[in-house]
């Protein structure tokens, strides 16, 4: 059963949509210093899925720094140029490595110390197989910050992910504030 729905079905985000609310006024809302404060570290390895057009993965390059890794994944090749293509503007991109994955498979390779996925398990069709696969991703305290859009997903679509999760063998916990989402923060364990 695939994770993601593939471009062009119905809830895959198209990527010329992604310029609606990736743009530089998003700062206001959804500072990626603010969100990761605490979760990212320098010199860490993380993952930004369904990276879309970068702007997560840009705030996680900063984050990580000059000896941090940052892994942007999308199903969309254009969310990905667009994304590699803002990373060599602001000269990041040499921390950041791309790939386009497939519909039902990340491709992670750990470990990881961190992963985001920033309103996009709600486009997942298996979220129990995502949540799977970014857990074996993990190292030991790996996180996992999920945030999902308010106003798009239910309390019980989210409590169905978080069911997932705890399935999956995270500890899972509210995630920090973010305006117009809710997150949950899942660790790994030993």
């Amino acid at each position: 059963m695939p994770h993601a729905h593939a471009p062009g079905e119905p809830h895959c985000c198209p990527w010329w949509l992604g310029y609606s609310f990736d743009n530089p006024l998003r700062r206001l809302v959804h500072d990626p210093a603010r969100i990761c404060a605490g979760l990212v570290q320098p010199g860490e390895t993380v993952a930004d899925i369904g990276c879309g057009l970068g702007y997560f993965t840009i705030g996680l390059a900063r984050l990580v720094g000059e000896r941090g890794r940052v892994l942007a994944i999308d199903v969309q090749p254009q969310m990905i140029a667009r994304a590699r293509r803002r990373a060599e503007r602001r000269r990041l991109a040499e921390r950041v490595t791309f790939r386009v994955c497939a519909p039902d498979r990340l491709g992670l390779a750990g470990p990881l110390d961190f992963a985001l996925a920033f309103w996009m398990v709600h486009e997942v069709r298996d979220q129990a197989g995502l949540l799977a696969e970014v857990r074996a991703a993990l190292g030991p305290g790996g996180r996992l910050l999920v945030v999902a859009p308010k106003l798009h997903v239910s309390d019980a679509a989210l409590a169905a992910t978080r069911e997932r999760a705890l399935a999956a063998g995270f500890a899972v916990r509210s995630g920090p504030a973010v305006r117009l989402s809710n997150s949950l923060l899942c660790t790994a364990g030993e």
